[in-house]
């Protein structure tokens, strides 16, 4: 529990700080002077619950219980229905078939490169434990 409360403060603040890095770089590049309180709010909220549900949904993998195969399984369904939720929800991808096949294509590439590079990452990890522990 302390672990989850921990992941849903550093989510909360990681969403808070790309909606304000988001929000700050509309203003400065897109020469706006003044933005929409009731669209800020919406993407900011937005922002926010994506950071906590991206940082919370990895404790799937640390559930000793499953096998590699359903903790990658439950949290890409996890994530991959939450965020479409929100992103229909917000507008932040309109709601057709197409777009919504090609932002799931583009999910499905993101989310294989990032499994891909933490899976090497922990797995080059195994093994220098395990040669330092060789070495004992």
């Amino acid at each position: 529990m302390k672990t989850f409360l921990f992941r849903s403060m550093i989510g909360i603040f990681f969403g808070a700080f790309i909606a304000v890095i988001l929000t700050n770089s509309v203003v400065y590049f897109g020469e706006q002077d003044v933005l929409d309180g009731q669209l800020f709010l919406k993407n900011s909220l937005g922002s926010i619950f994506s950071g906590w549900f991206f940082t919370v949904s990895p404790l799937y993998f640390e559930n000793t219980n499953l096998r590699l195969s359903q903790q990658t399984g439950l949290h890409f369904i996890t994530v991959v229905v939450l965020y479409f939720i929100l992103a229909f929800g917000i507008g932040w991808i309109p709601f057709t078939l197409k777009s919504f096949l090609l932002t799931l294509g583009l999910f499905i590439v993101v989310y294989s490169i990032f499994w891909t590079a933490f899976y090497l990452y922990f797995r080059n990890q195994m093994k220098k434990l395990n040669a330092e522990l060789q070495e004992l």
